[in-house]
């Protein structure tokens, strides 16, 4: 038997990414029982708090994407009952999932990001659409990239490549969130890096590549087996994917993130990368980034999530 105690794993929740996150606490689920460890698998409901009240958990392990699994709600819970749990804290949390945030924090310490602006829904119908609109391809150009400010796995975002694409592209993102960010739009190779820390400091795991069969790594693209074809490591030259793999550990050390997390970055024609964001519960389903970057290094998940585990709980000693 394994030496974490009783593991809790929180998937579900009431965001759009729930069905991805309990996808991915299975798939967490499922290799750390097939090495030895005792797992509980529960959704964030009404009945979450008295029970592991009445039956405290020793460690908890995060899955949830979206809204409280990332925004630090959740974490703040688990910190008010005294859990220790895989992720960073909610302060971390709250400045990594508000994505102009946290670009503002990395461009802070010398990390290229693209351009942008960011508009509320309610200046958007307030000042006049066609006028702000306007004045964003102006100073942004185009092509431009409509994207929620919180979220993830591309829900509400879309490229514009033309000015008579932006109205739309807003609607779709406002269906998602208040808050949109608009950003240049950078050609280039689209590239995940994932950065573990067992305890010995933030590492970043190989770059994987990601090439979309339509262009676009929007949401039926990340979750529907076939659609995207991933090469891991990335096909980068060795200096690109270094440069790739430092910013990864810099972005995840400014924000003040530990233990695990994913930095989505653009690598544009000169082998420059760009931070476009990053994700503190990343994806650990079959098709995850994450995943495919713990096989790509040579190392096996259920070890990467034991090791994880472990650090957590002594974290709380």
């Amino acid at each position: 038997m394994s030496d974490l105690g009783h593991v809790l794993v929180l998937a579900g929740g009431l965001s759009y990414e729930r069905e991805v996150s309990l996808r991915s606490g299975r798939r967490v689920s499922e290799v750390l029982r097939a090495a030895g460890v005792d797992v509980e698998t529960r959704d964030t409901d009404a009945s979450l708090v008295p029970s592991v009240l009445a039956d405290p958990p020793d460690v908890v392990f995060v899955t949830l994407h979206g809204g409280s699994g990332e925004d630090g709600a959740i974490r703040s819970v688990l910190e008010l009952l005294d859990l220790p749990y895989v992720g960073a804290g909610p302060q971390a949390c709250r400045i990594a999932f508000d994505k102009p945030t946290a670009k503002t924090m990395v461009r802070s310490v010398g990390v290229r990001t693209p351009d942008a602006v960011v508009l509320p829904k309610e200046t958007f119908h307030d000042l006049g659409a066609s006028a702000v609109l306007g004045r964003i391809i102006e100073r942004l150009g185009l092509p431009l990239f409509v994207k929620p400010s919180h979220g993830g796995s591309a829900l509400g975002g879309s490229i514009v490549r033309k000015a008579d694409e932006l109205p739309a592209a807003m609607v779709g993102c406002f269906a998602y969130g208040d808050t949109a960010l608009i950003e240049q739009y950078i050609e280039g190779v689209e590239v995940a890096v994932s950065v573990v820390d067992l305890g010995d400091g933030p590492t970043a795991l190989p770059p994987v590549e990601i090439v979309a069969d339509e262009g676009v790594y929007d949401y039926s693209a990340r979750y529907t087996a076939g659609r995207t074809e991933f090469f891991a490591p990335a096909r980068l030259r060795p200096e690109v994917a270094e440069a790739c793999a430092q910013l990864a550990v810099t972005a995840h050390t400014a924000l003040g993130l530990r233990d695990l997390s994913r930095t989505d970055l653009i690598v544009d024609a000169t082998g420059q990368p760009h931070f476009l964001e990053v994700n503190v519960a990343p994806g650990m389903t079959e098709t995850s980034l994450l995943p495919m970057a713990v096989e790509a290094a040579g190392q096996d998940l259920s070890a990467i999530c034991h090791g994880l585990l472990q650090a957590a709980i002594r974290r709380s000693r």
